[in-house]
């Protein structure tokens, strides 16, 4: 084997680790609410009176 065949190759499995990384993180601050992921409260007005039906 000559010297540097392997280069390409590590180069290849950096840039896949950094990306999973990237996803995994982004995952994790998405589901944190740091985009809005965990807004999933919804405001429904059960109380109160109902609006009269208009004629």
């Amino acid at each position: 084997m000559g010297d540097g065949e392997g280069s390409g190759n590590t180069g290849v499995i950096a840039i896949l680790v950094i990306f999973i990384i990237v996803v995994v993180l982004g995952f994790l601050a998405f589901r944190g609410g740091m985009f809005g992921g965990k807004s999933t409260k919804v405001d429904v007005n059960v109380g109160g009176s109902a609006p009269a039906p208009s004629r």
